[in-house]
């Protein structure tokens, strides 16, 4: 794989190099601009990847590897880390370490969010704490995430925190998940070593139910196996992390077959020439809409057809997850925001119970009787929590039936009241529909998330 040449840093883009004529500018509003833009656009899907390991595992070196790679570290960015590294080597840790704290203890706090692309494929990347202390920012960073990447320190194998990452991976259904075994050269580039810990990893896999495992010997200080495959390995056959990233078959996970779309803005123009347009604007949660599809809106409950589906550049045949459109219906009937065109056969659930297991993010405790507001997609109702089951141990898997609260950080089984219906789905089968927010009144903070469950 090529990594296309970086036109950033100290040469401006479109500026002329030493031996490169300069090719005449293009008009990036002409029709052909804007059919090649298109193109590239359509060719290049997206994949969102979290990544997580213990302190100390090298995530963030490694991600720096990844941006300085694949040419996406501007030359002055890469100059003053390579000022500020302290080494023999240059700490692209830094790269990512934003954070004067985390600089300082060399750990990772914050979700930070990373953004680079190749010929193949758009990578929008998560670096997600590893320490238990910030559970809450490694839900954050892997409720959206198609991949998870877990990296285990070689020397130390798999730890407490290995497992704990892998089984929240597994908790958001993110499905696919890459090991990473880092720090390979410390180890002299044993087989023995590779193999142990990939045994040891696939076997707790195999528990968590995890449909897609990859394990990958790497170095992320020197690059081995990360973008180009490395000559220390030669006992390693499969491909090299940024190949199987770019490779990795994304489309089948996403829900093409429960029709979803929440509604978020009605769309009625002022000006006369669209006066009797009125659109119903969101992003498909799931599933295919199509013109003169017979659709449901919830609550209310009533019938219509599609009569067009709009995009920001005119009219399209049809919407999947996850494109931002505007539906018109047939019927004028009384749609707003928070409200669910679905198919009239294949409804989400329509209730007022929430049974979910939810990840809380504050200091303030969690406790039963407790008032809250519940987001869900784009319906914000009050709630009460009525019931907390257990709390988890995400480390052991343990369930504590006794826990009489949830603290910053832990997960556990809640029951949740709300005084409005809300449209839902199990996190299992739909990722968008099956997942909500809590949120304080008082402060409108975000204090809890939640992920859909069968109730039992």
């Amino acid at each position: 794989m090529v990594a296309p040449e970086s036109t950033t840093g100290t040469h401006a883009a479109g500026a002329a190099r030493p031996g490169i004529h300069p090719e005449p500018p293009i008009d990036v509003h002409s029709p052909v601009a804007e059919q090649a833009h298109d193109l590239a656009v359509a060719r290049k899907d997206i994949l969102r990847i979290a990544t997580a390991g213990s302190v100390d595992d090298g995530k963030s070196t490694l991600i720096g590897r990844l941006l300085y790679d694949s040419k996406a570290v501007f030359e002055d960015q890469y100059e003053a880390v390579e000022r500020a590294s302290k080494g023999d080597y240059v700490d692209l840790a830094l790269l990512t370490d934003g954070l004067r704290a985390e600089r300082e203890q060399g750990i990772t706090i914050d979700v930070a969010y990373r953004y680079f692309s190749t010929p193949r494929r758009t990578f929008i990347l998560a670096d997600t704490p590893g320490h238990v202390q910030y559970t809450r920012n490694m839900v954050t960073g892997a409720s959206t995430a198609d991949l998870a990447v877990v990296l285990v320190d070689a020397r130390k194998g798999m730890l407490e925190q290995s497992r704990r990452h892998a089984f929240l991976a597994s908790l958001l259904r993110v499905p696919h998940l890459v090991v990473a075994v880092n720090k390979m050269d410390l180890v002299g580039w044993s087989e023995e070593t590779y193999e142990a810990i990939r045994d040891e990893f696939t076997a707790f896999a195999v528990k968590l139910n995890v449909p897609d495992l990859t394990v990958v010997p790497i170095s992320a200080l020197h690059g081995d196996n990360v973008v180009s495959r490395s000559a220390n390995t030669p006992w390693y056959e499969g491909s090299s992390l940024l190949h199987h990233l770019e490779h990795v078959y994304v489309a089948s996970d996403r829900n093409l077959v429960d029709a979803r779309f929440p509604v978020q803005y009605v769309v009625r123009p002022q000006s006369d020439a669209h006066h009797d347009y009125r659109g119903y604007a969101g992003t498909v949660a799931s599933g295919v809409l199509r013109p003169g599809d017979e659709v449901q809106v919830l609550p209310s409950g009533l019938t219509t057809t599609i009569a067009g589906i709009d995009g920001p550049r005119g009219p399209v045949e049809e919407a999947y997850a996850p494109m931002a459109v505007s539906i018109r219906l047939t019927d004028d009937l009384d749609v707003s925001r928070g409200d669910l065109v679905c198919r009239p056969a294949n409804a989400p659930q329509v209730t007022q119970d929430l049974d979910a297991l939810v990840c809380w993010m504050t200091d303030e405790p969690l406790r039963p009787r407790q008032r809250i507001a519940v987001k869900h997609t784009t319906r914000t109702v009050r709630g009460m929590v009525k019931e907390l089951q257990y709390r988890l141990d995400v480390n052991t898997l343990h369930r504590d039936p006794d826990a009489g609260e949830l603290g910053l950080n832990d997960i556990g089984r809640v029951r949740i009241r709300t005084t409005q219906p809300l449209f839902v789905d199990d996190y299992a089968r739909n990722r968008v529909t099956g997942r909500f927010i809590l949120i304080d009144e008082a402060t409108n903070a975000t204090v809890g998330a939640g992920m859909l469950t069968a109730a039992g």
